[in-house]
């Protein structure tokens, strides 16, 4: 049975984060505090020698990942991939829209209108599930889509990857929270993914465990140490 270690990584803070928009498959460049974020996280990695790296197709996370590996000595000529699978979710017709408004609209069909009573109701998986029926244009993605993407993401990892390796991949806040949601529930403790944080996830051929998530300004060690 093949055993990965990875790595998931948020991405730094980006102007439409800074503006508290909804950014799911739209973009925008990294902030100054989400250069340091990056590089923090940079840091926070450095000592692992990573046998290859990851983020989904948005320039903000290729653009986190650049500033992570440029801190790692070992990773300088790293092969790098860009998997579209591990996006953020799609928002549809919100992308974009500032994120309170959203969810006073979604949460007008269970007559609650803040994202944290939605959350704390229905769940990640219903409240995407919300959103998509609540978009105008029938384009956020259904809980089902987003799930069958992401998986899709994780087989193509699992397929490019060896026995023991260990990797990088940076992806999106809610991406990142919905898989520790789905596959180590204790550790989501209701609170967002923090920009530059990191998540360990070991992935085997037919099970994701969560080591820790959500972590900021803990270094982590080599494997060696």
């Amino acid at each position: 049975m093949k055993t990965i270690t990875a790595y998931f990584v948020r991405h730094g803070q980006t102007m439409l984060n800074h503006y508290n928009k909804v950014q799911g498959w739209i973009d925008s460049p990294l902030t100054e505090k989400g250069i340091a974020d990056a590089k923090r996280a940079g840091q926070n990695l450095k000592a692992l020698n990573f046998d290859s790296a990851y983020s989904s197709d948005s320039g903000r996370a290729i653009e986190t990942e650049r500033l992570i590996l440029k801190a790692n000595p070992h990773n300088q000529n790293i092969v790098q991939y860009q998997y579209p699978e591990f996006r953020e979710q799609c928002h549809g017709y919100f992308e974009g829209s500032d994120l309170n408004q959203m969810w006073q609209f979604v949460g007008e069909q269970v007559q609650l209108t803040s994202e944290s009573a939605v959350l704390k109701q229905f769940g990640l998986e219903k409240a995407r599930d919300l959103i998509h029926r609540a978009d105008l244009y029938g384009e956020a993605e259904s809980n089902d889509q987003f799930w069958h993407r992401l998986d899709r993401g994780f087989d193509k990892l699992r397929a490019n990857t060896s026995d023991g390796d260990v990797v990088v991949v940076v992806s999106h806040g809610m991406t990142i929270r919905s898989i520790v949601d789905r596959y180590a529930p204790q550790l989501d403790l209701g609170e967002p993914t923090q920009n530059g944080s990191i998540t360990k996830l070991i992935i085997t051929d037919n099970d994701i465990q969560v080591e820790y998530f959500n972590h900021v300004d803990i270094p982590v060690a080599s494997p060696e140490d």
